[in-house]
C-alpha cells in the first residue's frame, strides 16, 4: 500500500510555451530562487520538451511561479505518468488515494481536459479517452463550465510537426493548479501601446527581462538606454520603482517624428510617464533624464537593486555619446550655456558594454542582477561564428545565463544576466586590464557586418555579385 505524501514531496508538472524556448530555463530558475527553491526536475529532463516535472517545491511555490511567468502556460500537481495508457493507469494506481480524495468527494464537482501537443485529436476520440479514466473513484458531478477541480489528460508527441508519431512519447495525468501570464503579452503588446519607437522592445521579451532580474515589489530599477521604456513597463507591472536616462532628447520628451504608421508628428502626451500611466502603474515611475550613458551622473553608492537595458546596436538607432574629435577649445569668458547643444561623437559597442559592466558593478546592490542583450554576427565561415569569449566579463560580476535569440540568418543578440557577487576593489583596475575582461572588440564592426550580410543575400537572390553597403 501506498504510502501517504506530504504537500512538499509532491511533484509539478509545468507545461511550457513553445516560443522564445532559451529563455524558459532561467526565468523559471530565477522565479523560484526568488522562493529560496533550487530547480530540481526529474531525472529524464529535456530543457526542449513542453513538459517539465519539478521535484523539491511546494504547491505554494508553483501558485507563486504562475503569477510572474510568462514562459509557462500551466501547472498541475502530478498524479501519475507513463509512456504508455497501461503504463499511466500503474501510476495513478500507486498515487496514495487518501492525496486524491480530497479533490473526489461526492459534494465537489470536477471536469477532465484533453490537451495532446504536437498532435490534434477529434471530439469522438477525446471522448475515448476521458472514459479511459473511470477507473480513477471519482464521486462528484461532471460540471463543464464552473467545476471545483480540473483535471488534465495530456499527450505529448514529441516536438517534430514533420514526423508525428502514432502513440504519444509520454501520457500525464494531474490537477490543475494555475495556469501563467501569457495574457500579458496580448494586453501589453506595443501594438496597444500609448507611446512607441523604432526599437520598441516586444512586451514578452520586456517581461522575461524582468523575471530574469527577479524584478520584487520596491525595488529600485535602472534603464541607462531608456528609450520610450517598455523595460520600465515591465518592470514597474512587477511592483518596481522605475527610472532611466537617454542621450536622446526627442525621445524623453515625447517630441519629433512619430514611429507609427499614417502619424507624421507625435502628439503632446507622447511621454513615457503616459505609458505607465496607461496600465495603472504611474505611481511607480520616478523620472527619466536626458544623460549620457558613458558619464555616471549618479553619486557613488549602491543605488539599484536591478539594472535592464537593451543598448543601440547601431543598426535603427546611432550609437552616440557626448564628445568630439578635435582639441577642447575653451569657452568664452561670457558663455552662460543655456543655449549649448553638446556635440556628439560615435560610441563603440565595446565602450558601451565595458562601461555597462562598470557601471553596474559600482551601482548595483549586492545580489542585484544587470540584464542586457548583446548583439552577434553569426557568419557562416566557422571561424567567426560566436564563442563565449564573446561575452563581456567582469570580476564583480558572475555570469548567470546566456539565451540566444535569432534576428536573421546571419545576425542574433544574446540576453545575458549576471548577478553582482562583491565590490570593487582597488586592485580590480589593474585586473580588468587582463584579457579575460578586456571588450570583445569585434563587436564594434556589427553594423558593418549587418548590412553586409544583407548586400551580399541581396546579390544572390537577384544572380549578382554582392556590393557592400557604404556607411
Amino acid at each position: 500500500m501506498a504510502l501517504h505524501c506530504s504537500r512538499a514531496c509532491r511533484q509539478y508538472l509545468l507545461h511550457l510555451a513553445q516560443d522564445n524556448v532559451e529563455f524558459r530555463l532561467p526565468e523559471i530558475k530565477a522565479l523560484l530562487s526568488i522562493r529560496g527553491k533550487q530547480f530540481c526536475p526529474a531525472e529524464d529532463f529535456n530543457e526542449k520538451s513542453p513538459f517539465w516535472l519539478l521535484k523539491s517545491v511546494s504547491e505554494e511555490d508553483m501558485r507563486s511561479i504562475m503569477t510572474r511567468t510568462v514562459c509557462a502556460k500551466s501547472v498541475f500537481e502530478l498524479w501519475g505518468r507513463g509512456r504508455t495508457h497501461v503504463e499511466l493507469q500503474s501510476s495513478l494506481e500507486r498515487y496514495p488515494t487518501e492525496d486524491m480524495a480530497q479533490f473526489l468527494q461526492q459534494d465537489s464537482t470536477y471536469k477532465i481536459n484533453v490537451y495532446t501537443f504536437n498532435k490534434t485529436l477529434v471530439f469522438k476520440d477525446r471522448i475515448k479517452k476521458i472514459d479511459a479514466m473511470e477507473f480513477l473513484p471519482f464521486q462528484g458531478k461532471v460540471n463543464l463550465k464552473n467545476p471545483d477541480h480540473i483535471f488534465c489528460l495530456m499527450e505529448d508527441y514529441g516536438t517534430d510537426p514533420n514526423n508525428i508519431p502514432e502513440e504519444p512519447f509520454y501520457v500525464y495525468f494531474g490537477r490543475w493548479i494555475a495556469d501563467g501570464q501569457r495574457e500579458l503579452i496580448r494586453s501589453h503588446s506595443v501594438k496597444k501601446r500609448h507611446f512607441i519607437g523604432n526599437t520598441s522592445m516586444d512586451a514578452g521579451l520586456s517581461l522575461i527581462m524582468a523575471n530574469h532580474a527577479r524584478i520584487r515589489d520596491h525595488d529600485l530599477v535602472f534603464d541607462p538606454f531608456v528609450g520610450t521604456g517598455s523595460l520600465l513597463v515591465a518592470c514597474s507591472h512587477f511592483g518596481a520603482y522605475v527610472c532611466g536616462t537617454d542621450i536622446d532628447y526627442n525621445t524623453i520628451h515625447g517630441i519629433g517624428k512619430a514611429s507609427r504608421k499614417n502619424q507624421k508628428w507625435r502628439g503632446p502626451d507622447e511621454n513615457i510617464r503616459a505609458n505607465l500611466r496607461q496600465y495603472g502603474l504611474e505611481q511607480l515611475y520616478l523620472d527619466v533624464l536626458v544623460s549620457d550613458a558613458s558619464k555616471a551622473i549618479w553619486r557613488e553608492a549602491a543605488l539599484f537593486d536591478a539594472i535592464i537595458t537593451d543598448p543601440p546596436y547601431g543598426i535603427r538607432e546611432s550609437t552616440r555619446r557626448t564628445g568630439s574629435q578635435k582639441e577642447i577649445i575653451k569657452p568664452s569668458d561670457d558663455f552662460c550655456g543655456d543655449s549649448h547643444v553638446p556635440v556628439s561623437m560615435e560610441y563603440h559597442l565595446s565602450d558601451i558594454f565595458r562601461d555597462l559592466l562598470n557601471f553596474a558593478s559600482r551601482y548595483l546592490v549586492m545580489g542585484g542582477r544587470l540584464v542586457y542583450w548583446l548583439p552577434i554576427y553569426r557568419p557562416e565561415r566557422v571561424c567567426c561564428r560566436y564563442q563565449e569569449e564573446m561575452i563581456p566579463l567582469h570580476p564583480c560580476l558572475s555570469l548567470i545565463s546566456n539565451c540566444e535569440q535569432t534576428l536573421s540568418s546571419h545576425t542574433s543578440r544574446r540576453l545575458i544576466t549576471m548577478e553582482k557577487t562583491r565590490e570593487m576593489e582597488d586592485s580590480d583596475e589593474l585586473l580588468l586590464q587582463d584579457s579575460r575582461f578586456s571588450p570583445y572588440q569585434g563587436h564594434n564592426a556589427f553594423r558593418e557586418k549587418y548590412f553586409s550580410g544583407i548586400t551580399k543575400r541581396s546579390g544572390r537572390d537577384e544572380g549578382k555579385p554582392a556590393v557592400k553597403e557604404e556607411n
